[in-house]
Order: C-alpha cells, then sequence, then structure tokens
C-alpha cells in the first residue's frame, strides 16, 4: 500500500469517527433534555459510523498481517487516534445518559 492510499483509509477513519463524535455529543445533549429516544438513536447512528470506520482500520490491520508494507502516513495515525478517543467517547456517553435517567425519576 502506497502513502496515498494510507492517507485516503486514514482520512475515512478520521471521516466516519468524527461523524460518530458528533452523533454521540447530539446525544448527551437530547438526554439533557430528557429526550432519551433520541439519545438512543443517536447513539446507535454513532455505532453505525463506528462499525464502517472500523472496516477501513480492518482493512489496514489485514493487509499488514499480509504483509504488505504500509506506508506511514500523519493522516492514517490521525484517523487512529480519532477512533480510539471517539470508542472512549461511547463508552463514557452511555453511562452519562444512564444518569440522566435516573436522575429523572
Amino acid at each position: 500500500m502506497n502513502r496515498e492510499e494510507a492517507t485516503l483509509l486514514g482520512f475515512e477513519i478520521v471521516a466516519y469517527a468524527g461523524e460518530a463524535r458528533s452523533y454521540l455529543l447530539d446525544a448527551l445533549k437530547a438526554a439533557e433534555k430528557g429526550d432519551y429516544d433520541k439519545a438512543e438513536a443517536l447513539c446507535e447512528e454513532a455505532n453505525t459510523s463506528i462499525k464502517e470506520a472500523h472496516k477501513a482500520q480492518t482493512s489496514l490491520l489485514t493487509m499488514e498481517a499480509s504483509g504488505d508494507d504500509i506506508a506511514y502516513s500523519v493522516t492514517m495515525m490521525h484517523g487512529q487516534d480519532h477512533l480510539m478517543t471517539t470508542l472512549l467517547l461511547r463508552d463514557l456517553m452511555k453511562h452519562m445518559i444512564e444518569l440522566y435517567k435516573r436522575g429523572s425519576n
């Protein structure tokens, strides 16, 4: 895989992870307003975007595991960072939304 291909996969990961992050932050806003159905729906949208980011990440891992030389790309590394922080945010949002639910009872 050449550098351009690695960069494009990095952009793909950034885009999907960024989209998921936006959904998760919107889910928190919905939970703050007591709209838990909307919060859950937004979390599901985020999960869909995360799955797409994982597909791009998995293709990189598969290529490398197959012996392909993966060219270093700062964009690819940025994508990995974005995905990792989004996964952490997803876990945190689940707990925070649950806390809002409990507090409203």
